[in-house]
């Protein structure tokens, strides 16, 4: 029986993992700029299905890494559309307060993709275990 369509299912290693959330996050923060004003909202909504990528995509046995790149990705392009006024001061002001008041999307996307993580993991390791 054949099945629908599929995603990709690349297999990342932690690395590549961290530089994909990274360069999306990244990405998505100068789309939402250019199109959209740096709305914070739209931003933190776009962290949530990089979060679940990036779970998805790191190999099994590198797993237990994605969630640790997940907040550096959301600083990484919180910096392009935070509203910091010119000047590294500015910049800097308008990420700490960005994170300070989109916390929510962060912490949400990471406890996502650290379910996600746990649950590929304890089933890696069952079948690792029937294997052996």
């Amino acid at each position: 029986m054949p099945s629908g369509p599929r995603l990709p299912g690349p297999r990342l290693t932690g690395l590549g993992g961290g530089l994909f959330c990274i360069a999306a996050m990244f990405l998505l923060g100068c789309l939402d700029q250019l199109l959209l004003d740096g709305s914070l909202t739209v931003y933190g909504a776009l962290f949530l299905p990089v979060c679940v990528l990036t779970a998805m995509w790191v190999r099994a046995g590198d797993v237990l890494t994605a969630p640790v790149a997940l907040p550096i990705a959301f600083a990484t392009g919180l910096l392009v559309v935070s509203d910091g006024r010119e000047g590294l001061l500015g910049r800097l002001m308008g990420l700490v307060t960005g994170l300070a008041t989109q916390a929510g999307w962060l912490y949400g996307g990471t406890l996502v993709a650290g379910v996600i993580v746990l649950v590929r993991r304890v089933r890696w390791v069952r079948r690792r275990r029937r294997h052996h």
